[in-house]
């Protein structure tokens, strides 16, 4: 509640108070007193006398010359009469005191005056009207029995017509200028007490309590209502509860409820806060959501450690009221929340089943059903469905039957909730007959059948545990007068054997979930006279807590990773023979019910070698089995690749930032991160183009070292395209950064994304340097926000248009998403404005690791590609970003976008490809993966395109979980440097994952790649040296890195250079071989030559010359001429030329 306040205004210099105007309204002249104007002339004088012109009374304002105010105050009225006026309504209806500061004669004055000495001198006044709030009188009121603060309490001065009254806890707080008063507290149902004489003083309040004793005495405490303290929490794994009765021959005696009364919600609701308030250490009430008629949806947590998922300890949940006219299950449980917190600490089985256990309670998933009910119903229909008439059993998604309904807001809620939390066991509370029902509820054919699930045997031993304790339930025969035919052996029955029901909220469970849920009728009339409720607790509340316990039946362990010991989560855990996997937990606890046997049992995860044991389960408790995990390839061997995983480092800032993203992405890290967050950022309204560009500019002004505004380009009708970039250095390049883009309003008609983004970039920078994990991930990532892409569209689109087209494309009547054709070098001539911008400034320009595009008409993510017929290469991770969207929000992941024009569309996990839901070449996300190699998801954020601006807040709390998890998530996959032996970083290297995507290192040989989690190959390229092959492990919570050293080239020719050299070693071999040969055979040649006719050499130009003259003449004339010899001697010569 607001104590003080000052309204700023311009146009004189002047502190006026109350009243604005008189009964008369005379325009001027008359003095309209409040109660209070001692105090209104204390608090305008505080600030005036501090004012160097105000306090002189004479603002001096032009054409006002002679205007002047006694002291620089004014009462309102006496200046001109202001009827509606802001501070008469502060003081009259909010226990409020307002004055009205006028700070200039100028009301728009330049900017030179704002940033001198005007700013400075009005900063100081108002820093001495600061203290005045301390002033007068304060203190609690109490009630003198328990000591609770009294809630509205009167506060009343003696000689002073006006009241105000105290906060939620008895606090008020009552301005008064210096003086004696009598005060006098006032509560109904309490006797009043007055305070005489007291002294207030210059400065800081006289503290005055009250003590007011009630005037009507409660009851007495009941002395075995008392609490034990629970003990501290323990560190060991927990201990399973055994699954048997408590000993009928057991001495001590628990205590029983008493509140035995049908309650209304009201009455509900109070019941349940009470338990909440009064057991502090075992119990948190929290809600899962609304129903149609906007009453919450209370869960009571049960636990030593409410609040809390203790590593190894299993959940359970009760739900009631699921048919609003079915109100036994509500009434037993608000018995059983009474039971257990009464009991905790000094009944061995409660306390033992609290400490074992995280119990969750949900009186009433119905509560508008409830209300429109009626006592007495025996069989009737009167508020059996939720307020828009939907069965809320029959509108789960069905395994056989496609449920044509859209879902209730009951049903998305408790769908979320199912997801949110590891529950291993659940009965759904109903009325109408006395028997368990379990799974299937219904079959293929959709008649009565018996429909067997894989765990049938389970689910019966789960269905006798309750029966068996309920006599008349296990008798088999329930409803003689009402259905004398109907027989339940042993009490319990196949819920599709007794009828079909399409649609069932058990069903659901076993198949979505880890659950296993059973149906429970509690009675044969379903709205029973409260006298008889006693009753109905004393034969089924034994049975309530024996089902409780079969959540420790079973095998139950760990699933731990081999080498660093942590728990892996969302392995599997399979049973040979039986065709139903559970899943593990975040610290890789698991819990399998199963009946007494013998089972093999496998653990198995993505990149991890799988193992499998035998368990022998026996008919008492649970098994603890433990698994650990070696992953794939761990193990180097000769000829084998290695496996490189995040590696320690000594950096205490980088184990920090790891232990962040850890933190974050664990269970309740970013509800932890906003709980601790400042500042209310919810939009409100939608902003058009120059608001937009207002915002955008002050946000730039007011966080000028973490913010950098620039203009990428111009739409068609020339208004600026913003981009924001969020960073603790934006003007600078920091290529070990990992970026991040944020684009919506690539459709003008759908702005929700717009406002989405702008309420991001607020939320961001408001909290930098106020909440550490949003300071980390500033100082650590590079932010780029583009909150309008198609401005020129979003000015002419219409708010509540819900389908409506108009400004979907830009003015050149363009789709902006069927504008990123090919390669953008040779179509970008042709490119809208909008669309080259963004190509040529964002996409192909700075290096993303990746892009989350906002879009609207639907509830769901879509992952490239767009264009049909396009092989998906990171198929894997593309799906995991989408799916990490939409499971951080409320309802996408469920699947079932609800949207008016495809009520019956189903999205399994609220994701899909591009081109399987929307197919169209020339898509953003699809150039941002082949051109820009940057994974990018387009986020449709409502099934209206342009929503009302009521609606804005709560896409707003539904969205930003999921936009933080982008941010979160931007920092793992893989992280990497290559360089040489020598050290040098080698820039514009390839990265090859798993053999198809491909990234390039940057400045400084450095590179980032998200990946999904598991094991990928990694080859790296570059010119001059050899390619490096590594294998490199991505956990889900943490970032890897991998630093590959380069060994020279070592290749020629693109050959293997022992290859080559062997080549050219034997090539020289066989030249000289040759040559050799060759040699020998022209030596043998010469030889021969030497013993044979050869020309004589010492006439050879003459013999030339006589060849070629008688080269026509005949063969005799040859033989006239002389041949030779080259011999030396005479004897030799066997032919001379005759004489």
């Amino acid at each position: 509640r607001f104590l003080l306040s000052g309204n700023l205004h311009g146009g004189s210099v002047v502190a006026s108070y109350p009243y604005d105007d008189s009964p008369t309204h005379k325009p001027t002249g008359v003095y309209s007193k409040s109660a209070d104007d001692e105090v209104f002339k204390y608090l305008a004088k505080a600030y005036a006398s501090h004012h160097p012109i105000m306090r002189t009374g004479k603002p001096n304002c032009p054409g006002e010359e002679e205007e002047t105010f006694q002291d620089g105050i004014t009462n309102g009225a006496q200046w001109y009469d202001v009827e509606g006026g802001m501070q008469d309504y502060n003081y009259v209806w909010a226990n409020c005191f307002e004055i009205t500061l006028e700070l200039s004669c100028c009301k728009y004055p330049p900017t030179s005056e704002l940033t001198g000495t005007l700013s400075l001198r009005s900063l100081r006044r108002l820093l001495h009207c600061f203290p005045q709030v301390h002033i007068g009188v304060k203190g609690f009121v109490r009630d003198a029995v328990t000591g609770a603060g009294l809630e509205n309490a009167t506060i009343v001065v003696a000689g002073i017509a006006h009241n105000i009254t105290a906060g939620k806890f008895g606090d008020y707080h009552r301005l008064l200028v210096p003086g004696t008063y009598n005060v006098t507290a006032v509560v109904m149902g309490y006797a009043p007490v007055t305070r005489e004489n007291i002294e207030v003083k210059e400065g800081a309040a006289t503290e005055v309590d009250f003590s007011l004793q009630p005037t009507v005495m409660p009851p007495a405490l009941n002395v075995t209502q008392l609490t034990a303290t629970p003990a501290p929490v323990s560190t060991v794994t927990p201990t399973p509860v055994q699954a048997e009765a408590p000993s009928p021959t057991s001495l001590h005696q628990p205590v029983q409820p008493v509140d035995f009364r049908h309650h209304h919600f009201s009455d509900m609701e109070i019941f349940l806060r009470r338990y909440a308030n009064e057991y502090p250490n075992i119990t948190r009430l929290y809600s899962v959501g609304k129903s149609v008629e906007l009453r919450e949806l209370y869960v009571m947590e049960i636990s030593d450690n409410p609040g809390v998922h203790e590593a190894g300890e299993p959940e359970f949940k009760y739900i009631g009221n699921m048919h609003g006219n079915e109100v036994v299950g509500r009434e037993l449980l608000l018995n059983l929340i009474e039971y257990l917190c009464k009991n905790f600490g000094t009944d061995p089985q409660v306390t033992d089943l609290v400490r074992s256990t995280r119990i969750h309670i949900m009186p009433s998933m119905n509560p508008d059903g409830y209300e429109k009910s009626q006592e007495g119903d025996r069989g009737g229909t009167v508020g059996r469905n939720n307020s828009n008439n939907y069965d809320l059993n029959r509108n789960f998604p069905d395994q056989f039957f496609h449920v044509t309904d859209p879902l209730q807001p009951e049903t998305l809620a408790v769908m979320t909730w199912l997801k949110t939390y590891p529950f291993v066991l659940s009965a759904n509370l109903h009325g109408g007959s006395l028997v368990v029902n379990y799974p299937f509820d219904d079959d293929e054919q959709g008649i009565a059948i018996y429909s067997k699930s894989p765990d049938d045997a389970v689910f019966q031993q789960l269905a006798l545990s309750y029966s068996k304790e309920n006599t008349k339930m296990y008798q088999g025969s329930p409803c003689k007068d009402m259905y004398p035919t109907e027989y339940f052996p042993h009490g319990i029955t196949n819920g599709a054997q007794w009828y079909n029901v399409p649609g069932g909220m058990q069903d659901w469970n076993y198949l979505h979930t880890n659950c296993f849920e059973v149906t429970i009728e509690l009675g044969c009339v379903k709205y029973p006279e409260a006298e008889e409720l006693p009753k109905y607790w004393e034969q089924n509340h034994r049975s309530l807590l024996q089902f409780m316990k079969q959540v420790h039946r079973g095998v139950w362990g760990f699933v731990l990773d081999a080498m660093d010991g942590r728990g892996i989560l969302n392995a599997t855990i399979s049973v040979a023979d039986i065709d139903h996997p559970v899943t593990t937990y975040k610290d890789g606890d698991y819990w399998r019910l199963l009946v007494q046997g013998k089972y093999r049992i496998t653990a198995s995860a993505r990149g991890y070698d799988p193992v499998t044991k035998t368990v022998e389960v026996g008919s008492k408790g649970g098994v603890q089995v433990n698994f650990t995990l070696s992953r794939t390839d761990i193990k180097v061997e000769k000829g084998k690749v290695p496996v490189l995983n995040t590696p320690d480092t000594s950096d205490p800032n980088e184990k920090e930032f790891e232990t962040l993203i850890k933190d974050l992405s664990a269970e309740n890290g970013l509800e932890r991160l906003l709980l601790t967050s400042s500042g209310d950022v919810s939009p409100y309204r939608y902003r058009p183009y120059k608001d937009l560009s207002e915002f955008l500019r002050g946000l730039y002004l007011n966080y000028p070292h973490i913010t950098n505004l620039t203009s990428l380009g111009q739409s068609v009708e020339f208004r600026q395209i913003w981009s924001l970039e969020i960073s603790n250095k934006p003007n600078q390049s920091e290529p070990e950064e990992p970026k991040i883009r944020f684009v919506a309003g690539i459709h003008g008609n759908a702005p929700v994304g717009t406002e989405l983004l702008l309420a991001l970039a607020e939320f961001l920078c408001m909290n930098y340097k106020k909440n550490t994990a949003v300071t980390k991930l500033i100082d650590r990532t590079r932010i780029v926000i583009v909150p309008s892409l198609n401005p020129d569209g979003r000015e002419i689109a219409q708010e509540r248009g819900c389908t409506s087209k108009i400004g979907q494309t830009n003015a050149h009547g363009r789709d902006l998403d069927t504008d990123f054709t090919s390669n953008y070098s040779r179509y970008s001539g042709t490119r809208e404005p909008e669309t080259r911008a963004i190509i040529e400034n964002l996409i192909l320009k700075q290096d993303f690791s990746l892009s989350v595009a906002l879009d609207g008409g639907s509830l769901l993510v879509t992952y490239p590609y767009d264009k049909p017929a396009q092989t998906v290469e990171n198929k894997e991770t593309l799906k995991h970003l989408a799916s990490l969207y939409a499971n951080n929000h409320p309802l996408m992941h469920l699947g079932q976008p609800g949207c008016p024009n495809k009520s019956d569309e189903n999205i399994p996990g609220g994701v899909i490809r591009g081109s399987e839901w929307h197919s169209h070449l020339g898509s953003m996300k699809d150039f941002s993966v082949m051109f820009g190699h940057c994974p990018e998801i387009t986020v449709y954020t409502s099934c209206c395109y342009f929503p009302s601006a009521g609606q804005l807040p709560g896409l707003w709390a539904d969205h930003r979980k999921s936009l933080l998890s982008m941010l979160v998530e931007v920092h793992k996959g893989v992280h990497g440097f290559v360089q040489d032996k020598s050290g040098k970083a080698i820039s514009k290297a390839t990265i090859v994952l798993n053999e198809g995507l491909k990234v390039y290192t940057k400045e400084g040989g450095y590179f980032h790649v998200l990946l999904a989690p598991g094991l990928h190959n990694i080859n790296a390229i570059a010119d001059g040296y050899q390619e490096k092959h590594v294998k490199v492990f991505v956990r889900h919570d943490a970032p890897s890195s991998v630093f590959i050293v380069f060994d020279t080239e070592n290749r020629i020719f693109g050959l293997p250079r022992e290859l080559v050299v062997t080549v050219a070693g034997a090539s020289m071999s066989a030249l000289v071989l040759t040559a050799c040969i060759i040699w020998c055979v022209c030596s043998i040649k010469s030889n021969r030559h030497k013993d044979g006719f050869h020309r004589l050499r010492q006439h050879h130009d003459d013999y030339e010359d006589e060849i070629r003259m008688m080269s026509t003449g005949s063969k005799k004339s040859l033989l006239s001429h002389e041949f030779q010899d080259e011999t030396d001697t005479e004897e030799e010569t066997l032919y001379s030329s005759k004489h």
